[in-house]
């Protein structure tokens, strides 16, 4: 899951993302308007954590640019203009949630994995596919009940692909939406080819009745069996 916050004071911008580097989430940052409004128009995220008070332009005006570009990221505002008209207008322009500062990271998290849930899993704690079942609440994979022993790039991975089932993948997408906009500065697709290889391995010799398809030259497709 890939999460940007928009967060103009350096502390608890930190904190924020410190927080949720720990819950294995792929998180970026920007300080402002003109960053944000960049990176919202070049990536796409799971999440959006968005302040309404920026130093050179209002998170109000950026909320309605994304509707604008009809992406489809889970925003919620996070301000310190704990007004009822404040709140009732973001959520009124398409904002998820809405969290006043001073706040708990306990119950940012909370928050952030109540509208990832309902965004992403019809508001179901598990993904269904075939014989199998991930969580991503727990970071599970179970293939006909019996779990699956992933590491975190892995699950990512297998995360995003089985919320878009039958969808043609390109690597670079699949790589900037796991490791981040970083990603950038690498020089080849090696990393990726190693998880997926790994991945796909492990699928196999579990018996899945998924099949992560490689399609050649462009990326891959999650196949599910045939009903």
């Amino acid at each position: 899951m890939k999460i940007l916050i928009i967060e103009d004071e350096p502390s608890l911008r930190e904190i924020m993302q410190r927080a949720l580097v720990q819950e294995r989430y792929v998180v970026e940052t920007a300080a402002n308007y003109a960053e944000a409004d960049a990176k919202i128009a070049a990536y796409s995220y799971d999440c959006i954590l968005l302040d309404i008070m920026l130093p050179d332009g209002s998170g109000l005006d950026l909320l309605h640019h994304l509707k604008e570009l009809r992406k489809r990221e889970n925003v919620i505002i996070i301000s310190a203009r704990d007004s009822l008209d404040d709140k009732i207008l973001g959520l009124d322009m398409g904002a998820d949630d809405y969290l006043p500062k001073p706040f708990h990271t306990a119950e940012l998290l909370a928050r952030i994995k109540s509208v990832l849930r309902r965004g992403k899993s019809g508001g179901e704690m598990s993904l269904v596919l075939g014989n199998v079942t991930l969580e991503p609440d727990s970071s599970r994979v179970l293939i006909n009940g019996k779990e699956l022993v992933l590491l975190k790039k892995e699950f990512d991975i297998l995360l995003y692909f089985m919320q878009r089932p039958n969808h043609l993948i390109d690597k670079s997408v699949l790589a900037e939406a796991v490791w981040g906009d970083h990603v950038d500065q690498a020089d080849n697709f090696h990393f990726v080819y190693a998880q997926m290889k790994n991945l796909r391995r492990k699928l196999v010799e579990a018996g899945a009745n998924i099949e992560i398809k490689a399609i050649y030259g462009f990326g891959y497709k999650l196949i599910p069996p045939a009903s």
